[in-house]
């Protein structure tokens, strides 16, 4: 029996991780074929691949949109693509891993079928810089979360609670927010030292936080971290390697002190020279977004709807929810609950259609059906990706109407969320909570009516 094995992970590592990783688990069980796959998810490694899996494997699937150590594999054939294709095109991976014509990684000889199939076997540039930047992002959200929710509670005993003039002062809500705040204040310094270590390993850690908190501090904000984070990763490689010729008796003397003492003052130097220009970009961002909030609440709408639905959890949707958790480390809070509604809609919009349309779903979409109610009431969007994976044109249309009606409803009724995830858990922080779960509803409502009557009958296996 061939052996495979499987490497899974998504910068959130909550649902496209897990989902891939069960995609290619049943496209190889399909053809008679082992699989262990490792997942790279939000509480860690899982399922770990051992010297021992690696050795014995016969291909090597990686399905990833973040880092994994991919030294391991040297020496063996290597399938690297992204997490949605894990999803989307098990079968093909599975097939092409068996085929014997995929090349050793490091070992370009070979010719590879997977333009047979359409998938990109070697991931192109555009995605190596995607991967750098949701290695970033991964890191970030913990802290995003944890923080903007600390902050949102202490509001619960107002929301001048933590001013010691306001009659509204608490000391225990005072503490959350000032804790929220350094989690917050974490934000751009750890995204911007985990793009450059994706790029550089661990060289490029000291100069990444560096640049990160310059960044922070003279307001350059995530423009000013993100292209901190890349000049941070890209100079640390071309050191490292740069210095590669040395004896290795000064191994230590390169890592621990050359290397961070070049990269820092070069990186350092050019980002407070980068600080004015980066700053005025990202302000006058902020504003546009701002202002297009209070002036035309149904364009942004629109727009935030169809990112937020477009694919689900990945870089499209990641830029609205992104720039939703900047503004809310700034204070704005009803740009997330427009992005917040709509990222709930998609799941919510698929259970009512399996609900109301029973006879157009099968035992098992009615099933899953049933999880996308808890998937969707805690911001989990991917619920819904096995069901527009089936058919992306006529679905994904649908998903983008109902979050963007959600959105629409939800801007023009200014609602505030202070939180930047937790779904229907948080409704206690939500200023209006009742007319949002109503924005959620109506778009899920309209979505899934459209959904169901379009939807063909389908013949039972």
């Amino acid at each position: 029996m061939k052996k495979l094995l499987g490497v899974t992970g998504c910068p959130t590592g909550i649902a496209h991780t897990f989902m891939a990783a069960e995609a290619l688990k049943k496209a190889a069980e399909a053809v008679g074929a082992e699989m262990k796959v490792e997942t790279n998810g939000a509480i860690g490694v899982e399922n770990v691949l051992t010297a021992a899996d690696i050795a014995e494997a016969d291909c090597i699937i990686v399905a990833c949109d973040k880092k994994v150590d991919m030294k391991r594999f040297d020496g063996k054939p290597v399938l690297e693509v992204s997490v949605s294709q894990g999803i989307q095109h098990a079968a093909e991976l599975v097939a092409e891993a068996l085929s014997g014509m995929v090349p050793l990684r490091g070992d370009k000889a070979k010719v590879s079928m997977a333009d047979m199939f359409q998938i990109d076997a070697k991931p192109g540039k555009a995605h190596e810089i995607y991967k750098h930047l949701m290695n970033g992002v991964s890191h970030m959200i913990p802290f995003v979360v944890a923080g903007g929710v600390l902050i949102a509670v202490s509001f619960l005993w107002g929301i001048y609670s933590f001013d010691p003039n306001s009659e509204q002062y608490n000391p225990i809500a005072a503490l959350l927010k000032q804790i929220g705040g350094y989690s917050m204040g974490l934000m751009v310094p750890v995204l911007t030292a985990y793009i450059a270590e994706s790029i550089a390993d661990r060289p490029g850690l000291v100069s990444g936080f560096v640049a990160g908190t310059i960044a922070a501090v003279t307001g350059s904000g995530f423009i000013g971290g993100i292209i901190g984070g890349f000049m941070a990763g890209y100079l640390c490689r071309f050191l490292v390697r740069s210095m590669a010729g040395l004896p290795k008796q000064f191994e230590g003397l390169k890592s621990i002190f050359l290397v961070p003492l070049v990269s820092v003052a070069v990186i350092g130097a050019v980002m407070c020279l980068l600080a004015g220009p980066v700053a005025a970009v990202n302000t006058a961002m902020m504003e546009f977004l701002s202002n297009l909030q209070n002036s035309n609440p149904i364009i942004l709408g629109i727009v935030i709807g169809c990112m937020s639905a477009f694919d689900m959890g990945g870089p499209v949707n990641k830029a609205a929810y992104v720039t939703g958790t900047l503004l809310l480390g700034q204070g704005n809070f009803f740009f997330m609950a427009g992005v917040s509604a709509a990222c709930i809609t998609p799941p919510i919009l698929i259970a009512l259609a399996t609900t109301i349309f029973k006879s157009k779903f099968t035992k098992d979409e009615r099933a899953a059906g049933m999880v996308n109610y808890i998937l969707g009431c805690t911001h989990i969007t991917e619920g819904a990706i096995p069901f527009a994976a089936k058919s992306p044109l006529t679905v994904l249309p649908i998903l983008m109407l109902g979050s963007s009606i959600s959105a629409v409803l939800t801007y023009l009724m200014k609602i505030q969320v202070p939180a930047p995830h937790g779904g229907f858990l948080i409704l206690a922080l939500v200023d209006q909570p009742l007319a949002w779960v109503f924005c959620i509803l109506m778009g899920s409502a309209v979505g899934a009516v459209i959904y169901g009557i379009t939807r063909q009958k389908p013949v039972e296996e």
